[in-house]
């Protein structure tokens, strides 16, 4: 795991930052100029590691309980160490691809944790690439269609009535636009209140550099806690 920490004294807002399924806990620092956009706010960024197991609980014999790592383990290591703003005021979770993903399906599911969710690039597709994937087959064969799909997520969200501010964005050159199209249909469809983006662009770092600004402003607008 690694950390952005504010130089402003606390209490700070936390924004949880996933990595995509071909990158690591390090990726962002090193493929973005993410430490220099949150200079000088109240916003400590902490990047877990979710190696590529989706950010969910494998149901399988052994398997990694990466959900619970996430909103249990990480989030409790954090707010025991840290001066940060213990409710979901104060807590955003963001991500790219696989980690965009994670995001949004971490933030739908758990919104009593968190209060924004911003996705760049989602593989919100995630259950049903077992085809194209044949090494993550069994794992995704396992998994809860409702306990893990995004639309799903985002109809009981709806029917919660819970306001989480929600948003998420996808390259017009990404081969998971139509996803992220599907999705934002879906949110559309029930009335879930969010915002959706298209930029030109691709799956690529180049694009993340430029688009983590606009995570970074819409948590800044949204959290309750003084960014």
């Amino acid at each position: 795991m690694n950390l952005l920490i504010p130089e402003r004294p606390g209490p700070w807002a936390t924004l949880y930052l996933l990595h995509g399924l071909s990158d690591d806990h390090t990726m962002w620092q090193r493929r973005t100029s993410i430490e220099r956009y949150v200079e000088g706010t109240r916003l400590l960024v902490v990047m877990p590691d979710g190696h590529r197991n989706f950010y969910v609980n494998d149901p399988r014999p052994g398997g990694m309980a990466y959900e619970d790592h996430i909103v249990r383990d990480v989030r409790g290591f954090v707010e025991r160490t840290f001066p940060v703003v213990r409710s979901r005021r104060g807590r955003a979770i963001a991500g790219l691809s696989m980690g965009g993903y994670g995001a949004m399906m971490l933030g739908l599911k758990h919104a009593g944790l968190f209060s924004v969710i911003s996705a760049h690039s989602g593989a919100f597709g995630l259950l049903h690439m077992g085809d194209r994937r044949p090494q993550f087959a069994d794992l995704l064969a396992s998994l809860s269609k409702t306990k893990y799909d995004c639309a799903s997520l985002a109809r009981a969200l709806k029917r919660s009535g819970r306001k989480v501010a929600i948003r998420f964005d996808c390259g017009t050159d990404d081969g998971l636009i139509d996803r992220n199209r599907a999705l934002h249909a879906q949110m559309k469809k029930v009335h879930l209140a969010h915002e959706y983006a298209e930029y030109p662009g691709g799956h690529n770092w180049a694009y993340w550099d430029e688009h983590i600004r606009e995570t970074l402003a819409f948590v800044k607008v949204n959290l309750k806690a003084k960014v």
